[in-house]
């Protein structure tokens, strides 16, 4: 039951959010981003998916053969600039980031995902 709950409360809080960024006319944008340091194994896809949910983000979460994580942020460009700094200062806690890049920042007209998901 509890999922369906997380599910419905980040539906609601995403299209709130989207809402406010249309009716302020701030805009939609899109950054993909690559995360380094001590970045796996430490709950960091968990922690990346929970924060974009909770600031009505979309987009996804993944690990890299490499030992990064990247995915990509979609959504009204205040919350997304704040994503990115969570991304290279906070993370999850056991976490150590060594280098956040951000790259194919664009405006975007409408969200190409429903949720904040972790791909595996």
């Amino acid at each position: 039951m509890t999922n369906h709950v997380d599910v419905f409360l980040s539906f609601i809080t995403t299209h709130f959010l989207l809402h406010r960024s249309v009716m302020s006319g701030e805009g939609l944008i899109s950054v993909d981003y690559e995360i380094f340091g001590k970045v796996q194994g430490v709950f960091f896809r968990k922690y990346t998916q929970a924060e974009g949910t909770k600031l009505g983000l979309v987009g996804w979460v993944q690990n890299t053969e490499a030992g990064t994580v990247k995915g990509q942020l979609q959504g009204p460009r205040s919350e997304v600039e704040k994503m990115q700094e969570w991304l290279k200062l906070t993370g999850s806690p056991k976490s150590h980031i060594t280098k956040a890049e951000f790259k194919n920042q664009k405006t975007i007209e409408s969200l190409e995902h429903s949720s904040f998901r972790i791909i595996k």
